[in-house]
């Protein structure tokens, strides 16, 4: 409480912060710099090295060159600090413009490029060559999963109007290391293959070119038929095969550095190879050949789950895992980080590993589909560090985040959104990068002045409200391995209840928490659907016993009795209610920390998230009333004496029904209503 009190006295003491509206990212620098740079030659992209350079480097005279070095990769780069000035060396000119973004990142962090008497060096190389974005935005500029507003890309004007927002765009990434970018949604139109489209496309890679972004696409496997009017897709009949080798040359003849296809097939109901009794394998094998001779690429998602299965969670490994290296060298297999979807939390997809000669890579989300949309605050970062923990990176061969950019003047909704955006940039280039050193880069870049003392004890508190968010949100929502309790026709509110006449039984949250008058819990043990079985044998040992299970894991591994005796030493209904009412407290405690902050920040901006806490905070209580007032029905157990005690009636959050589909964001005015 001291330490609080003095902070906010401190507070009080500082002066008005100028407005901003966040549009500017994490990219605030100074435009006045005027550094000293020398560069090998004039070219665009070493152009826009030079440019950031001079406008916002404020330290040593910089020397830019271009050299071969083996210890580094195309694009990685070496800077050195000798004698007063500072070199930079890279086998490319886009290494030499992420080294430029670095420079001023240190800058920002006040960690290099000062006169010192020690000389330094710092390399750099990227872990992954494919560091990629993709984009759920619809021809329509409607976005699947986008809580900031309408798609970037505006293809009615393109190829003639050019929104300053691109180049913006293609700054933002390369800054943070991102070098690819899907442009279209994975339930792709096969619109987007059209000459028209194409040429709508090439527009938008002329412009990202200089920034070292090449462009793919997501294509519908129907394609041939759709657009072609091919009778059939079939990936093994001698007209498809040509039809996309024709496609692909199209492709290429207008976009030379095009990046090859992202894929969506037999799933939620995409068509796909299956239809034509034909195996993932040969569907991408046959796009990988079409796009083999222009050095192009295909990710070919193993996001697969059919209304049948018993258990949704092992049907990506049960697909995949037979065909381990029957997929040609230029397919990589894209597997979301965990074995359902995108959840708060979920454990690690057993798919990755069980496929040693296929080359995979990592499927993050980046948009907050179930973790509150834009209207809560949720760093990401510590999710996929925790993924970390169990996959190798060096076992990965690339990796992606669905984007969570549009076009609301602060590209993401929620201000402390943008940090996820920079978290998956930073963390694609070096997995080892730990969550909590990039929430500081990204706060003193964002919010708070490295150079300040003032700035410091706030800092310190806003980076703990970060990285605490999470898992406050795993609490309010879905603790101890609960998951997809979420409303039918979106994913914001809670709903353990729903049931939908004749809708499939995987939409349904009691497919999922199975709960009844003996426990909770989905049985995946080998007493159930042996899901554990898919694990290596350490960690099936761990899950498939309930005894050892991990607290987080044990209702997704367990259908656990009531009274079962948790770590804590609590019953599972105890841990349960304690659990969600941490979560609501968490968040209480995230809003105090931030109205500490008023005077060190812009009011915009201050605000902006000050109402959204606003928002969690009520959204909180809902979600642990919703499904404690429901799961006490199963339990019959009294909540403990100090959680705090329900504000509404079961019946009454039956009734709530929110008036939004999967690509919006509820508004305050609608959550006050909650009809």
């Amino acid at each position: 409480m001291k330490k609080l009190l003095s902070l906010f006295l401190l507070s009080c003491l500082l002066g008005p912060v100028s407005a901003e509206d966040g549009s500017r990212l994490w990219l605030r620098q100074s435009t006045d710099a005027h550094a000293q740079i020398t560069t090998p030659r004039q070219s665009p992209t070493l152009n826009i090295a030079v440019r950031e350079l001079k406008q916002a480097w404020k330290g040593l005279p910089v020397t830019l060159v271009l050299k071969k070095d083996k210890q580094l990769s195309s694009e990685g780069f070496r800077i050195r600090q000798v004698n007063g000035k500072l070199t930079v060396t890279s086998p490319s000119e886009t290494g030499l413009l992420y080294a430029a973004y670095h420079l001023i990142r240190l800058q920002e962090m006040q960690n290099f490029g000062k006169p010192s008497e020690t000389d330094q060096e710092i390399t750099e190389n990227p872990a992954y060559d494919l560091r990629i974005l993709n984009h759920w935005d619809n021809l329509d500029r409607s976005i699947e999963r986008g809580y900031a507003g309408k798609s970037l890309w505006n293809w009615e004007e393109l190829p003639g109007t050019l929104s300053d927002r691109y180049e913006a765009y293609a700054r933002a990434n390369a800054s943070i290391g991102i070098n690819a970018t899907v442009l279209n949604n994975v339930n792709a139109s096969s619109k987007i293959l059209s000459t028209e489209y194409l040429e709508k496309v090439k527009a938008l890679a002329d412009i990202f070119r200089p920034y070292g972004i090449k462009v793919y696409l997501s294509i519908n496997f129907a394609s041939p038929m759709q657009l072609g009017g091919l009778s059939t897709a079939d990936p093994l009949d001698k007209d498809v095969i040509a039809w996309w080798k024709q496609k692909a040359k199209e492709i290429y003849r207008t976009i030379p550095d095009f990046g090859g296809f992202l894929v969506k097939a037999n799933s939620e109901g995409q068509p796909g190879p299956c239809d034509f009794n034909r195996t993932h394998a040969e569907g991408a094998n046959m796009l990988a050949d079409a796009l083999k001779p222009y050095k192009g690429i295909v990710m070919w998602r193993a996001f697969v789950y059919s209304p049948t299965d018993a258990d949704r969670a092992k049907q990506a490994y049960l697909e995949f895992q037979p065909l381990d290296g029957q997929f040609r060298d230029n397919v990589i297999v894209q597997i979301k980080n965990g074995p359902v979807d995108f959840q708060p939390r979920e454990p690690y997809s057993p798919l990755f590993g069980a496929m040693p000669r296929t080359p995979q890579m990592v499927e993050f989300q980046i948009t907050q589909e179930y973790l509150g949309f834009s209207n809560h605050l949720a760093y990401l970062a510590p999710m996929w560090e925790e993924f970390f923990d169990f996959v190798k990176p060096s076992s990965l061969k690339a990796i992606a985040g669905v984007a969570n950019i549009g076009t609301d003047t602060n590209w993401c909704g929620h201000p402390f959104a943008q940090a996820n955006w920079y978290a998956f940039g930073r963390m694609a280039w070096n997995p080892s990068l730990t969550s909590g050193t990039i929430a500081e880069e990204w706060l003193k870049q964002t919010f708070f002045d490295a150079s300040n003392p003032k700035h410091a004890p706030i800092a310190y508190e806003i980076h703990n409200m970060m990285m605490e968010s999470r898992e406050a949100v795993v609490d309010y929502m879905m603790p101890l391995g609960l998951h997809h309790l979420f409303a039918w026709g979106h994913h914001y509110g809670p709903e353990p209840w729903c049931d939908v006449p004749g809708a499939r039984p995987d939409w349904m949250p009691s497919y999922y928490h199975k709960a009844d008058k003996q426990g909770i819990g989905f049985d995946r043990s080998h007493t159930g659907s042996n899901a554990t079985a898919q694990y290596p044998d350490s960690l099936c040992r761990l899950y498939d016993d309930i005894r050892t299970c991990p607290d987080e894991y044990l209702l997704w591994f367990h259908h656990a009795p009531w009274q079962h005796t948790m770590q804590s030493g609590r019953t599972l209904w105890d841990e349960l209610c304690y659990r969600y009412d941490h979560g609501v407290q968490q968040v209480r405690s995230f809003q105090k920390k931030w109205d500490l902050a008023e005077n060190y920040i812009d009011a915009e901006r201050f605000k902006d998230v000050q109402s959204r806490l606003k928002i969690q905070a009520r959204d909180a209580v809902w979600w642990k009333d919703a499904c404690l007032l429901y799961f006490q029905e199963f339990s019959g157990m009294r909540a403990p004496y100090e959680v705090e005690r329900p504000i509404h009636e079961l019946d009454d959050l039956k009734q709530v029904k929110l008036p939004i589909d999967n690509h919006e964001c509820p508004t305050p005015k609608m959550l006050n209503e909650r009809r």
